[in-house]
């Protein structure tokens, strides 16, 4: 019998160097696309998936963080009296409750991998998600209700994945795909940044995996990898040398990676023009700036 996964790991313990100075005094996980930081949007699909435990593998300087799950009386009791329901319900969406929350710290910057590998003690014997913050899917289906959905047929691990081109395979985990099924492919191999050359496919690994209890003990035994760090894919990929199946899901919408900044400012737009209230104003901002390089050109 497969076991349902109630349980995610979120690894935010880096530093978010690309977005200096901004980060100097927030986390990069609570700067906002739109109105809503980039962590909500990662609990609201982990929530959306069934997911009950939540478990932040964080570093220094994150309080912000913290704090930003914890209840706010004061801003609560001011919007009640000012009967400003909506925006009481919105705050209440962001409340944890007690319990539901777990903080782990991770020391030093060894990974992915080892981010993960910090979790053991609270994951214990059980499937649970991978959610990177970083990476945010718009989708009609949240991407990890997807991936459960499917995991409840296969078992096994399960990365999210899509097709990248060729030449940006190397900034990615990368599949080596051995039966391609449609939005379901088994897996044969995964090589982390490739060259070009050595890519064995374009569909690449995005921030959204379920794993067995078996990829913390293969961690446990992994020395550092690529870049010096402790890489998830290789004890994945270890799971694949047991003769263990891994899969890949090509999962359907659009992934924004918000640890760039040209990722960032393209989900800020998207995100914008998604938005009722927004989209009218905003296209045609967006049309009036267009127009005006179409005339400098």
């Amino acid at each position: 019998m497969k076991r349902r996964v109630t349980k995610a790991v979120f690894p935010v313990a880096g530093l978010g160097t690309r977005f200096l100075p901004a980060t100097k005094s927030i986390p990069k996980e609570i700067m906002t696309l739109v109105d809503r930081p980039l962590i909500q949007y990662a609990i609201d699909e982990a929530r959306a998936a069934g997911i009950k435990e939540f478990i932040f593998v964080t570093s220094r300087g994150k309080g912000a963080l913290e704090d930003y799950f914890d209840h706010a009386p004061e801003l609560e009791t001011s919007l009640r009296k000012k009967g400003k329901k909506d925006l009481l319900a919105t705050l209440k969406n962001t409340n944890m409750d007690s319990g539901a929350i777990a903080y782990i710290r991770q020391h030093k910057a060894l990974g992915l991998g080892h981010a993960v590998w910090c979790a053991r003690r609270l994951i214990g014997n059980e499937p649970f998600a991978v959610i990177l913050p970083d990476d945010v899917i718009a989708a009609e289906k949240p991407c990890l209700q997807q991936m459960v959905e499917a995991y409840s047929e296969t078992g096994g691990c399960m990365v999210a994945a899509m097709e990248v081109p060729p030449e940006k395979a190397s900034a990615y985990g990368v599949l080596d795909v051995k039966e391609d099924m449609g939005s379901m492919v088994s897996v044969r191999g995964m090589v982390e940044k490739p060259s070009i050359d050595e890519a064995p496919s374009n569909l690449a690994v995005i921030g959204r995996y379920i794993l067995t209890p078996q990829v913390l003990k293969n961690l446990n035994q992994i020395k550092q990898g690529a870049g010096g760090e402790i890489q998830l894919t290789d004890a994945i990929a270890q799971e694949i040398e047991a003769d263990r199946e891994v899969y890949g899901y090509r999962f359907r919408g659009q992934r924004f990676d918000c640890g760039s900044k040209a990722g960032y400012l393209q989900a800020t737009v998207a995100f914008g023009l998604a938005r009722e209230e927004l989209r009218d104003e905003l296209a045609s901002y967006l049309d009036e700036m267009k127009a005006v390089r179409k005339a400098a050109q």
